[in-house]
């Protein structure tokens, strides 16, 4: 498992570099507490009506929470509506 975790991380940060999302769906609290540089905050529970603040399906979105249940939620949430994800799950993973 960690090291499915170890190449996810990796190819989350290729996949933000080459452009990419990194979403933070953590509570805005949590994010203010500290994030990922560059990362945008929508909290899972708030994610299916703020779909429109992701930019075109054709975007890959990198997600990531506090230990990836969140994340999990979230890329089977944006899965099942088309976009395509990579989860890192943890933050500390980044």
């Amino acid at each position: 498992m960690m090291f499915n975790m170890f190449k996810a991380s990796h190819d989350g940060r290729d996949k933000v570099k080459s452009g990419a999302l990194l979403l933070d769906v953590r509570t805005p609290e949590e994010f203010r507490e500290g994030h990922v540089d560059g990362a945008k905050n929508i909290p899972v529970q708030d994610l299916a009506r703020r779909l429109g603040e992701l930019g075109p399906k054709s975007q890959h979105i990198v997600l990531y929470c506090r230990s990836g249940g969140r994340s999990a939620a979230a890329a089977q949430l944006l899965k099942s509506q088309g976009y395509q994800v990579t989860d890192i799950g943890a933050m500390s993973n980044w």
